[in-house]
């Protein structure tokens, strides 16, 4: 069996932070086919410091709902397992859950593992790749009964 160890930093006001229950169980669904040891920090962060980490990383204004930013172990360095950090601003994710209708868990939960693979490799600039992406995270959404995120609102009658 795999060491995961997930520290979760909660510098956010928001009171709809997901328990670290509830992180771990969908950091550990992600990590399910990882064949190694892994460390993973989350953050959660209000928009302020969102802002600020979105502009000097990647040079765009405003707030995301995620950053990833995987940790490169230097070669000579065989007992630290870090994959990376997930920085994660809680008021987008509320805001971004009510605009595309979707439950506030089931949000954060697809964020966490989109982020997770993102500390993997994955990416979603290039169009296979981001179908690769998508296909795996709704794979894993589903063994954690979470639906489709990437699945168009059904028209109501």
């Amino acid at each position: 069996m795999y060491r995961r160890e997930v520290d979760i930093q909660r510098v956010s006001e928001s009171a709809t932070i997901p328990s670290d229950t509830e992180l771990n169980l969908w950091v550990q669904q992600a990590l399910y086919d990882y064949q190694q040891d892994a460390e993973v920090l989350i953050r959660v962060v209000d928009q302020q410091e969102m802002i600020d980490l979105n502009t000097q990383y990647r040079n765009k204004q405003g707030p995301t709902n995620i950053l990833s930013f995987p940790f490169e172990v230097p070669e000579l360095i065989t007992d630290l397992f870090l994959l990376g950090d997930l920085v994660i601003c809680a008021t987008v994710m509320e805001q971004e859950a009510v605009t595309q209708e979707k439950m506030l868990q089931d949000h954060w939960a697809h964020i966490i593992v989109h982020g997770i693979l993102h500390l993997l490799g994955y990416d979603h600039v290039v169009n296979d790749d981001a179908m690769e992406m998508e296909a795996k995270e709704i794979l894993i959404l589903q063994q954690l009964n979470i639906i489709n995120p990437y699945q168009e609102k059904q028209a109501h009658d």
